[in-house]
C-alpha cells in the first residue's frame, strides 16, 4: 500500500521518515549484513544500523505519545503535537545514544547534522506556523550539513564509504530544484551513484567484489525518505547472488552487475584509517560520554593514538565515542579522564573476522539452555551473570530495543532461551525478540517478569537440566508468587491512584501502582513492605539504587526481624537503576 505523501518537513514528515526507515532497514538487514569487510568484518552493519534507527524511533514516538498524555490532563487544552524542532532533536537524540559500530555511530552525525539545520529553521518560525516546517532549500541545506558534521566526526576519512556516499547526496540534492520531494529524490540517486563506485575507491572493497555496507544502509535511509515526500519507495537496492570478478587492472573497479551492486561483504561505516586485514586491533569500544568540547578535543587525539576507526560524535555535553584498539582498558580510562563515560560496550573481534580470516577455528557448540534477562542496573548485572544469565543492561530512560533482546539471545548461542524481560513496559519489545529468535531455530520462551526481583525469583528456581517445559513452568510460578514495589522519587506533579504528587515527592509502587505518596524514603519503604507483607510472606528482597540512602536497607531489616520473625530478607546492591529501592516478596 502507497504511503500518504508530506508536503514538508514538519514533525508528521520526521516521525514517518523514521519509521520507514526502521521498516526499510528491517528488510535489508541481514543483506547489508552479509556485505561487511572494511574495517572489521564482523558482519552486523545492517544490525548496528537498525538499532541506531530503533533508538531513534522510539524517541521520536516517546515526543508523540508525551503530547498525547498532555492533551489528556485536566485543565489541558487541545495538543496540536509536537513541533519540528521537538521531533528531530529527539530523532537525534535517540540515534546518539542508541548508535551501535561505525555505520550506526556516523548515521547518529548525519542525523544530528540534519537536525540542526531543521531545528535553526524551526526557531525563525511565526506566530502564525509559517516556518514551523522546512521546504526543498531548507533540506538541501540540512543534507549538506549534515554530509560535513559526519565527515567531521571522523579522525581520518576514508573515500569509498558512507561518507562519500553522504557527501554525494549532499552533492546531488544541492543541484535539484523544487520541493522536499525533488530534493529527497536528487539526493537518493547521488547516493545511489556514488554508492555503486565505491568499489573502485577502496582496495578492500575491490578485492571482496562488493559495495560499502554502511553507504548501501544510508542509501536504504534516503530512499525512505523519497517515500515519505512522494508516497512510493524508490526500486529497492538488489545485491547479485553471483559473485562478480573484477579486473585487478581495472582502476575504476566498475561492475556490470546490478548497477554495481555485487555480492560478497562490505564495510561497517568506513571510520578508520585501519582496522581491515590481519593484524588489526582486537577490540571495538564503545561508550556515551558526558564532558565538554575541550575534554573531547584532548580525548580525540589520546584515542587517535591508541587505535584506529575513531569516531566521536555528538555535542553539548554528550557524546557517543567509537575506537578500534588492542587495549580496550585504556580507551575506557581515557573516556574517564575526559568526563563520566557510560554504557561502556567492549567487543572483541575474536575468529572469523576480517583479523583471523584463515586458520578458522570451528564454530563453538551451543549450549542446551541459557537464560536471557533485562536488568536495571550495574550490580543487578553482576548478580544475574554470577547465576549463569546473559544480560542486557536497561539504564533510566534508556530501554533495550528488541535487536538488543535479539543480540543477547545469540550471544547465549543455546538452543533453548527463558527470556526474562523484567519489566512490564518491555512486553511487547521481548515478545519481538522471541518471535525473531524462534526465526533463527531458537526455541525461546517468555515469561512475563514485571520486575527485576521477579526475574531474581525466577532464576532462583531454574534447572538447566529439567525438561525445558517443567523449568519455564517452574521459574513462572516462582516469579508470579512474588509481589514486586518500587521506591521512587516524582520528576513532575501527576495524578496518581493515591492522589495527586508533586514532584521531589517519594512514590511508593506496589505491583506497578502508586501505593504511598510521602516526603521520606525511609518511611515510604516501611509502609510498602509493611502492607505487602500483610498478606504473609518468607522472603523479603531489596535492591538498593545508587541514590538510596545509606540507612535505608537496615532500617528495613530491623523491622522485619522485630515484627515479622518468620520472614527473611537479602540485600542487593543495584548500582544506577532509576528506582531508590526495588523490594520483592516471596
Amino acid at each position: 500500500m502507497a504511503q500518504v505523501p508530506q508536503r514538508f518537513f514538519d514533525a508528521l514528515a520526521v516521525r514517518t521518515w523514521c519509521g520507514l526507515s526502521l521498516r526499510a532497514l528491517g528488510r535489508a538487514r541481514e543483506e547489508i549484513d552479509a556485505i561487511n569487510v572494511y574495517p572489521v568484518a564482523d558482519g552486523d552493519t545492517g544490525t548496528n544500523l537498525y538499532l541506531t534507527v530503533e533508538s531513534a524511533v522510539a524517541a521520536v514516538e516517546a515526543v508523540f505519545a508525551a503530547h498525547a498524555v498532555g492533551a489528556g490532563e485536566p485543565g489541558c487544552g487541545p495538543d496540536e503535537g509536537p513541533s519540528l524542532a521537538e521531533t528531530v532533536g529527539a530523532m537525534a537524540h535517540g540515534a546518539l545514544i542508541g548508535a551501535r559500530g561505525n555505520s550506526g555511530t556516523i548515521l547518529a552525525q548525519l542525523l544530528r547534522g540534519l537536525a540542526q539545520v531543521l531545528t535553526a529553521d524551526a526557531a525563525g518560525a511565526r506566530p502564525d506556523g509559517e516556518g514551523a516546517h522546512t521546504d526543498g532549500p531548507g533540506l538541501r541545506a540540512a543534507l549538506r550539513h549534515a554530509a560535513e558534521s559526519a565527515r567531521q566526526a571522523v579522525a581520518h576519512p576514508v573515500e569509498g564509504t558512507v561518507l562519500t556516499v553522504a557527501t554525494a547526496a549532499a552533492d546531488a540534492a544541492d543541484g535539484a530544484e523544487g520541493d522536499c520531494a525533488d530534493v529527497a529524490r536528487a539526493a537518493y540517486d547521488g547516493a545511489r551513484a556514488a554508492l555503486a563506485a565505491t568499489p573502485g575507491q577502496l582496495p578492500a572493497l575491490k578485492r571482496a567484489g562488493v559495495v560499502d555496507a554502511g553507504g548501501h544502509g544510508l542509501v536504504t535511509v534516503l530512499a525512505a525518505l523519497v517515500e515519505t515526500f512522494t508516497g512510493r519507495a524508490p526500486e529497492p537496492l538488489t545485491v547479485s547472488h553471483a559473485r562478480v570478478a573484477l579486473d585487478p587492472a581495472d582502476p575504476v573497479g566498475e561492475c556490470p552487475v546490478d548497477g554495481g551492486f555485487l555480492d560478497g561483504a562490505s564495510a561497517d561505516g568506513g571510520a578508520g584509517n585501519g582496522g581491515a586485514g590481519s593484524g588489526g586491533p582486537a577490540f571495538e569500544v564503545i561508550y556515551l560520554l558526558e564532558a565538554g568540547d575541550t575534554e573531547v578535543a584532548r580525548l580525540r587525539r589520546r584515542l587517535d593514538a591508541l587505535g584506529d576507526s575513531l569516531v566521536v560524535v555528538g555535542g553539548d555535553g554528550l557524546w557517543n565515542v567509537h575506537v578500534h584498539v588492542d587495549d580496550a582498558g585504556a580507551a575506557v580510562e581515557a573516556g574517564v579522564e575526559a568526563g563520566r563515560p557510560y554504557r561502556i560496550r567492549i567487543t572483541h573481534f575474536g575468529h572469523g573476522d576480517a583479523h583471523t580470516t584463515h586458520s578458522e577455528r570451528p564454530p563453538r557448540e551451543r549450549a542446551q539452555r541459557a537464560v536471557v534477562a533485562v536488568v536495571p542496573g550495574e550490580g543487578l548485572a553482576g548478580l544475574y551473570t554470577e547465576a549463569g544469565a546473559t544480560t542486557v543492561l536497561a539504564r533510566p530512560g534508556e530501554p533495550p530495543a528488541s535487536g538488543e533482546l535479539v543480540q543477547a539471545v545469540r550471544r547465549a548461542h543455546a538452543r533453548e532461551v527463558v527470556l526474562l524481560p523484567n519489566d512490564a513496559e518491555l512486553r511487547h519489545t521481548a515478545a519481538a525478540a522471541a518471535e525473531q529468535a524462534r526465526t533463527e531455530g531458537v526455541r525461546v520462551a517468555l515469561i512475563p517478569t514485571r520486575s527485576a526481583v521477579q526475574g531474581i525469583a525466577a532464576l532462583a528456581v531454574h534447572e538447566p537440566g529439567r525438561r525445558f517445559d517443567e523449568d519455564v513452568v517452574a521459574m513462572t510460578s516462582a516469579a508470579g508468587a512474588t509481589r514486586y514495589a518500587e521506591v521512587a522519587v516524582a520528576e513532575r506533579q501527576a495524578w496518581t491512584t493515591a492522589g495527586i504528587c508533586q514532584a521531589g515527592d517519594v512514590l511508593g509502587l506496589i505491583d506497578g501502582d502508586v501505593a504511598v505518596i510521602g516526603a521520606d524514603v525511609a518511611e515510604v519503604a516501611a509502609t510498602v513492605l509493611d502492607r505487602m507483607l500483610a498478606a504473609g510472606g518468607e522472603l523479603v528482597t531489596l535492591v538498593l539504587g545508587e541514590e538510596a540512602p545509606e540507612s535505608v536497607a537496615g532500617r528495613l531489616q530491623a523491622r522485619v526481624r522485630q515484627a515479622y520473625l518468620a520472614v527473611d530478607t537479602v540485600v542487593y546492591r543495584g548500582g544506577r537503576q532509576g528506582a531508590l529501592l526495588l523490594v520483592g516478596v516471596e
